[in-house]
C-alpha cells in the first residue's frame, strides 16, 4: 500500500512527541516530513534553565539527535521555516523555497515572546527568552557584561533571572504586578519567595512599569527607564512578559484562529482544526475548548490523541487538562495547582510558618479541593493535585490534608496508593525495583539526563518496572516529582497495555470475553497489534485473560510466562533457581521433612531457609537437576509450593484452637481447607491468604489479600491486604459463621478479581480501582450471584496439577516425538 504524506510544521517538544506516538500506532503508513525553523533536533525547552544556570549543557538536553531521524526514515528540513500552506495543493513551503507535498498536515508551531511596545524594544542587547540562541545569547552576554534586567517575575523571568545571577550578572527584576509570579502563587507565598531571592542577590522593582529602553554610544541598550521616573544600568535586558500562540502561519492560509483575546489555532477534540479536517494543530499554538495551554503535560496528552487519529484509529478525544506547576528556584521548591484566587464560598486550611520557610494552603468548596499552593516542602503537591482532579470529598481527612497523604493513611487506615507520594523522601541509593537491582537515583539520574516524560521511557532506559511491575507506582512518583508539571499519569482505565497496542487493560479484556476468543492470536488480529507477536509485557497479560475467561477451552502458552512460571521455580541473582514445596496450612510431617533433607544433600543444596509463608525454601538448584528434584518431592507426596507464580502462594496460619488456649477456631484446618480449594488458581498477581485462629492475629491475616480472623461467633473475613513495598491493610469485608461459608465468600472474592483484575494488578490496588462497595454488591449482597462466582471458581480449578507433573509429561512427549518420526 503507499504511504501517506505527513507533514509536521514545528520541530518542538509537542510535535515530535506526536510523531513518537504515532510511530508506536502505526510506523509504516506515513512518509514523514519535519520543518523545524531552528537548526538543531528536537530538544527539552524546560531544560534550557539549567542550562543558562550552568548545571547542564546543550547536548544533554537533546531529546531527538539526527540520527533518530534517519533511523525513522524521517525527512528533516531543519533552519527552515514554512512561511506559506497551499491548502489547494496541499503543500508547504518554506522561506528558502523548499516545498513538501501533504495528505495530512500537522502544525506545532508553538509560541513567540511577547514584547511590549516599548521605545528600544530592537536594541542590540535586548532578547526574549525561548530557544537555544536566546540562552546562548544570554550565557555570552553573562561573560561580557555585568547588569542584566529581567522585565517580568512570572516562571519564564525568575529563571533567567536565577540563571543569569549564577553567571555572575548583577540582576534587577521589574514587574508590573504587587508580587511574583502571581499567575501561579498568592501573595504569601510569593513574598516568601521573593524574601528567599533576595537574600541571594537578586533585586526586585515591584509594581513598575518600563517606559523605555536605552541605548549607550555603540548603539547596544545600556539602561532602563521606568515610568516613575527610575533608571538604572542594564548591559542585558530579558523580556519575559509571557507568550503569545504563534498562529500567523495558520491565520494567512485561512484556518480561523479566533478574535479578540483568544487567538490561536482553534481545534475539536481530535485536534483537527475547524477549518480543515485534513491539517491538526496541537502545543502552544492550538485553542482548544477557548484554552491555550503552555505546560508541558497538556501538549503530550494532546499528542496521543492526535497520533491516534492521524493513525486511524479514530478512538480517543481530548477533553482539556487540569494543571499543576512545580518549580525548583535556587533550590527552593513551589508548587500550586487550581483556583486558590479565593471567594465567598471557598475556605482556606492554612500552614504558614516563615521562620522555617514552610507555606501550605489548600482551597476547599464544597467538601473538595479546588486549589492548592504550596513553599518550601511540595512533597504532597502531587496528592492535592489528584485530590483535585479526582474531586474526591475529603471531608474525612480535612484534618490531615496540610500534614500529607502518608500521616492522612496513618491515621485514617486508608489502603489506597492513589497519589501517595513517598518517593520523593527516599534516599537516592534506596532501592525502587528489585527485579532488575535499580534504585532512585539511578532513575532520577536517567529522568534528567535523557529527558524522559513517560514511565515507558523510563522502562526503556532503566529497566524499572519492567519486570514483575509491583514497583509502577514508585517509578511512576519518582516520575511525577523528578518533572513536576510535566508528568500527568494516564488514568488507569485507559492506560494501554505496552507499547504494541494503544489499547488498556480493560478494552482487552472486555474483547476477549465479547468475541469469545481464545487464543492468543485471534486477539492481536481483533485488537489490531502492532507488534505481530506481541512482546514480553502482553504476551503474560493476554495469556491469563484467555485462561481466566475460557479455562477449559484456552490452552496455555508456556512462551507466554514469565521464566519463573515456564521452569515452575525461582530464578535466582546466580542464574541459580529455588523450589518450594507446598506445606498446606504451613503443616509438615517427619517424612515430608526427610524427604527435603534427603533431596537438599543429593543435589548439594546449598542453602535451606524457612520462609515466612510457614514453608521451605530450597535455593541455589542447578537448572538441569529441578525435573529430578522434583520427582523426587513429588515421590514424598509433596506438591509445588507456586512460590514463582502469579498464583495462589500460601494459607498461613497459627496453631489455633486445636492447640492454643487463647484460640477461639480451627484455625489450622481451615487454612488447609483454603489452601487446597485454591490449589493452582492462577490471578492476576500473587495471592496470599492466612487464618488466624483469634483475634491476637498471629497469622498476620490484617496484611493479606484475603485474611480470616476467628472469632467466638465464627470468622471475620479481610480483603485486600499487601505485605510488599508498601504495607496495605486489609479492610473489613463480612463476618461469618462456618467453614463452608469461609470458603464461599473467600472464593467468590478471589474469582471477581481473577474476572475483573487487570493483569499484574493486586488486590489491593484492584480494589482502591473499582471500589470496595462494588464488590460488596457482588459477593455480599448478590446472593445468587457469590454462588455463581464460588462455581465458577471450582469449575475452573476441577482438573487442577501439579505443575512439575505436567513438566515431566512435556518432557517426556518431547524425548518421545523424534522416535515416532523416526518410526
Amino acid at each position: 500500500m503507499k504511504k501517506q504524506k505527513l507533514v509536521l510544521v514545528g520541530n518542538g517538544m509537542a510535535g515530535v512527541r506526536t510523531i513518537e506516538e504515532l510511530l508506536k500506532l502505526a510506523p509504516d503508513l506515513y512518509d514523514i516530513t519535519i520543518f523545524g525553523a531552528e537548526p538543531h533536533g528536537n530538544y527539552n525547552r524546560i531544560m534550557l534553565s539549567p542550562v543558562l544556570a550552568g548545571e547542564m549543557t546543550l547536548p544533554e538536553i537533546m531529546l531527538n539527535d539526527l540520527d533518530w531521524y534517519r533511523e525513522h526514515g524521517i525527512t528533516l528540513h531543519a533552519g527552515k521555516k514554512v512561511t506559506q500552506i497551499d491548502r489547494i495543493r496541499r503543500r508547504v513551503i518554506a522561506d528558502d523555497g523548499t516545498e513538501a507535498e501533504y495528505d495530512r498536515l500537522l502544525l506545532a508551531t508553538g509560541s513567540t515572546p511577547f514584547i511590549p511596545p516599548i521605545p528600544g524594544n530592537d536594541l542590540p542587547g535586548v532578547l526574549g527568552y525561548r530557544d537555544i540562541a536566546d540562552t546562548e545569547a544570554m550565557i555570552d552576554a553573562a561573560a561580557r557584561y555585568k547588569h542584566a534586567v529581567v522585565i517580568g517575575a512570572g516562571l519564564l523571568g525568575l529563571e533567567a533571572a536565577n540563571g543569569l545571577m549564577l553567571r555572575g550578572m548583577s540582576v534587577t527584576v521589574v514587574h508590573l504586578a504587587d508580587w511574583i509570579m502571581e499567575r501561579q502563587l498568592d501573595r504569601v507565598a510569593a513574598d516568601m519567595l521573593q524574601s528567599s531571592l533576595e537574600a541571594k542577590g537578586m533585586r526586585f522593582l515591584l509594581g513598575r512599569n518600563t517606559e523605555a529602553l536605552l541605548s549607550g554610544e555603540n548603539g547596544r541598550v545600556n539602561a532602563v527607564r521606568l515610568k516613575d521616573g527610575m533608571q538604572m544600568p542594564a548591559d542585558l535586558v530579558v523580556i519575559a512578559a509571557g507568550i503569545r500562540p504563534a498562529y500567523a502561519l495558520a491565520e494567512s492560509a485561512g484556518l480561523f484562529c479566533g478574535t479578540g483575546r483568544v487567538r490561536g489555532i482553534h481545534v475539536s477534540d481530535t485536534l483537527q482544526t475547524i477549518t480543515d479536517p485534513s491539517i491538526y494543530a496541537l502545543g502552544e499554538c492550538a485553542v482548544h475548548r477557548g484554552i491555550a495551554y503552555g505546560l508541558v503535560a497538556p501538549l503530550f496528552e494532546q499528542g496521543k490523541v492526535c497520533a491516534n487519529h492521524l493513525a486511524n484509529f479514530g478512538i480517543a478525544y481530548y477533553k482539556g487538562s487540569v494543571t499543576s506547576t512545580k518549580l525548583k528556584v535556587t533550590g527552593i521548591d513551589v508548587f500550586s495547582a487550581g483556583d486558590f484566587s479565593g471567594g465567598p464560598e471557598t475556605e482556606d486550611i492554612l500552614l504558614h510558618d516563615k521562620q522555617a520557610g514552610l507555606y501550605k494552603r489548600i482551597v476547599i468548596k464544597n467538601d473538595r479541593v479546588i486549589g492548592a499552593v504550596l513553599y518550601g516542602d511540595t512533597t504532597d503537591g502531587g496528592w492535592h493535585f489528584q485530590l483535585m482532579k479526582d474531586a474526591q470529598d475529603i471531608r474525612e481527612i480535612r484534618s490531615q490534608l496540610l500534614f500529607g497523604n502518608s500521616f492522612a493513611n496513618q491515621h485514617l487506615g486508608d489502603a489506597g496508593h492513589k497519589g501517595q507520594n513517598l518517593a520523593v523522601s527516599m534516599a537516592d541509593t534506596a532501592e525502587v525495583c528489585g527485579c532488575n537491582g535499580v534504585c532512585k537515583g539511578t532513575i532520577v539520574k536517567s529522568i534528567k539526563e535523557n529527558g524522559l516524560f513517560t514511565l515507558d521511557e523510563v522502562r526503556k532506559h532503566t529497566k524499572a518496572s519492567s519486570s514483575c511491575g509491583s514497583c509502577t507506582g514508585l517509578v511512576e512518583q519518582i516520575l511525577a516529582s523528578t518533572i513536576g508539571g510535566a508528568y500527568t499519569p494516564t488514568a488507569q482505565d485507559t492506560k494501554p497495555v505496552c507499547a504494541c497496542t494503544e489499547h488498556s487493560h480493560k478494552v482487552v479484556r472486555e474483547t476477549i470475553v465479547a468475541r469469545h476468543l481464545i487464543t492468543k492470536e485471534t486477539v492481536f488480529e481483533a485488537l489490531g497489534w502492532k507488534t505481530p507477536n506481541g512482546c514480553e509485557k502482553c504476551r503474560p497479560a493476554i495469556n491469563y485473560y484467555l485462561l481466566s475467561s475460557f479455562p477449559h477451552e484456552a490452552i496455555d502458552d508456556p512462551q507466554s510466562r514469565y521464566i519463573n512460571e515456564r521452569a515452575h521455580a525461582n530464578i535466582q541473582k546466580d542464574g541459580t533457581y529455588s523450589v518450594v514445596p507446598r506445606m498446606w496450612g504451613g503443616l509438615t510431617t517427619p517424612s515430608e521433612l526427610r524427604a527435603i533433607a534427603d533431596a537438599a544433600d543429593k543435589y548439594h543444596v546449598p542453602t535451606v531457609k524457612v520462609t515466612g509463608g510457614q514453608r521451605i525454601d530450597l535455593l541455589g538448584i542447578k537448572k538441569e537437576n529441578l525435573p529430578a528434584i522434583w520427582s523426587d518431592l513429588n515421590a514424598a507426596g509433596m506438591v509445588s509450593g507456586h512460590a514463582y507464580g502469579k498464583s495462589i502462594r500460601t494459607v498461613k496460619t497459627c496453631v489455633g484452637a486445636e492447640h492454643c488456649r487463647f484460640g477461639t477456631q480451627h484455625s489450622m484446618d481451615t487454612g488447609i481447607m483454603l489452601e487446597k480449594m485454591l490449589f493452582d488458581m492462577y490471578a492476576p498477581h500473587k495471592v496470599k491468604l492466612a487464618v488466624s485462629g483469634c483475634p491476637r492475629n498471629c497469622a498476620e491475616s490484617g496484611i493479606k489479600d484475603v485474611g480470616i480472623i476467628g472469632v467466638d461467633s465464627g470468622f471475620e473475613i479481610y480483603v485486600g491486604g499487601n505485605g510488599g513495598i508498601k504495607t496495605e491493610v486489609a479492610q473489613f469485608f463480612c463476618k461469618v459463621t462456618t467453614n463452608e461459608e469461609v470458603m464461599e465468600f473467600s472464593g467468590a472474592f478471589l474469582q471477581l478479581y481473577r474476572e475483573e483484575g487487570w493483569y499484574l494488578e493486586r488486590t489491593s490496588h484492584y480494589l482502591e480501582r473499582v471500589g470496595l462497595s462494588h464488590v460488596k454488591n457482588k459477593v455480599l449482597e448478590d446472593t445468587a450471584g457469590r454462588k455463581a462466582l464460588y462455581e465458577r471458581l471450582i469449575d475452573s480449578l476441577k482438573n487442577a496439577r501439579d505443575p512439575w507433573e505436567l513438566a515431566r509429561e512435556e518432557q517426556a512427549i518431547k524425548q518421545f516425538i523424534p522416535i515416532l518420526v523416526e518410526a
